[in-house]
């Protein structure tokens, strides 16, 4: 394997784990220990995928997640949060915060290893993305698959890396429900436990990005979404 992990934990126990288990699956492994450290190792030269510890001495993860969504070189970067709260309110923050997965402490070096290829195994591909145009338009929303943007008239908007997939599975199938199920499924995973509350969160968050566009998705009251036809 040739992807470059980045593991950003402050607990020296923890942090070499990671490392160690990842470099035996075959990564390249670089670590960091507070989160001005790891924007400086992202900026110096960008991984493969970000895994990053909830809880760090300078400043919190979700911070560090929020700057790197804002940056147009590192917005699509994916992310694996980890930390040493369960709780779904943090998970449903991390993922608001465009994180492409959640472990929660105390983790199986093992399951951290299986998501860490999981998620790199779906940005690199992305759901069905051989099936999908490379530029989506309906009305005054295009979206360019091929080069991460999306448009409203002439207004770009930015979009995380997860509401980038959503707008595009419904994009791409017009006039068709789509579940909350089946997009969990696509979009985030079958190996990752979320609940269907993070689908309409993100939703929420797309439609109110997309303005008077974001009424193109009508929602499918105990189903799921679907996208004008």
């Amino acid at each position: 394997m040739n992807a470059r992990i980045l593991v950003v934990e402050d607990e020296p126990d923890i942090q070499e784990l990671i490392r160690y288990h990842l470099d035996q699956a075959g990564y390249h492994v670089e670590t960091a220990s507070d989160g001005n450290a790891a924007l400086h190792a992202l900026r110096r030269r960008r991984p493969s995928l970000l895994v990053l510890d909830l809880m760090l001495p300078d400043r919190s993860g979700t911070e560090i997640c929020r700057e790197i969504r804002a940056d147009p070189d590192l917005k699509d970067l994916p992310v694996i949060m980890v930390t040493a709260r369960s709780d779904e309110v943090d998970r449903l923050l991390g993922f608001e915060l465009g994180a492409d997965d959640y472990v929660a402490k105390p983790f199986s070096p093992r399951e951290l290893t299986l998501r860490v290829r999981s998620v790199l195994r779906r940005s690199s591909a992305g759901p069905e993305a051989a099936d999908t145009p490379e530029v989506l338009q309906h009305d005054s929303l295009t979206l360019d698959t091929a080069r991460h943007r999306c448009q409203v008239a002439d207004r770009k908007v930015e979009l995380t890396a997860k509401e980038f997939q959503l707008l595009r599975m419904l994009m791409s199938r017009p006039g068709r429900v789509m579940s909350r199920e089946r997009l969990l499924d696509e979009v985030w995973g079958p190996d990752v436990t979320v609940t269907l509350r993070t689908i309409d969160t993100h939703m929420k968050r797309l439609r109110e990005k997309l303005g008077d566009a974001g009424a193109l998705i009508h929602t499918i009251r105990g189903v799921g979404y679907r996208f004008t036809e």
